[in-house]
């Protein structure tokens, strides 16, 4: 009983591991008390050294079930190596269903992670640091019940024959 635990538990840490290698950046900040002011900017810094790498780009959202809106809205703006902006954008995400109210991602208790696609098959223009600073958008100040904030870029695989 004691080998199957472990194998399983070996199992988990490589494929675990495995997700890992196509990562080049994850970074997840909490917002204090769950109040998401603003003038309250999340900025996430990374280097890119291979241009020619497909990379999707995801936000990370964790908020409580309490939060008073079906969506968010959050400005965009991504910087490359050289300080000049490349992208300024408004996106709006759906955190829950707007008819049912039922909370989308995935949860545990009243706590709701969303992992969101903003940029698909995106090629880095240069090698070298990127920036990119998030800021919410919406009507509310300050925003409740949104805990943490954070972003992701992943390595595009090709598909498996």
């Amino acid at each position: 009983m004691k080998i199957l635990k472990w194998l399983v538990f070996l199992i988990l840490v490589a494929s675990e591991m495995a997700c890992d290698e196509n990562t080049l950046y994850k970074a997840y900040e909490d917002v204090e008390d769950g109040q998401w002011y603003v003038d309250k900017k999340f900025t996430f810094q990374f280097e890119v050294s291979d241009t020619t790498q497909p990379y999707n780009l995801y936000y990370l959202i964790r908020n409580a079930q309490q939060y008073p809106y079906y969506n968010l809205y959050l400005t965009r703006v991504m910087t490359g190596p050289d300080g000049n902006t490349l992208m300024s954008r408004l996106d709006e995400m759906y955190l829950s269903d707007q008819t049912t109210g039922k909370p989308r991602g995935s949860g545990l208790g009243d706590l709701f992670d969303h992992k969101i696609r903003f940029l698909h098959n995106y090629r880095f223009p240069k090698a070298g640091k990127y920036t990119v600073t998030l800021a919410q958008s919406m009507r509310q100040n300050p925003l409740p019940y949104i805990l943490g904030v954070g972003l992701s870029v992943e390595k595009v695989q090709p598909p498996t024959p």
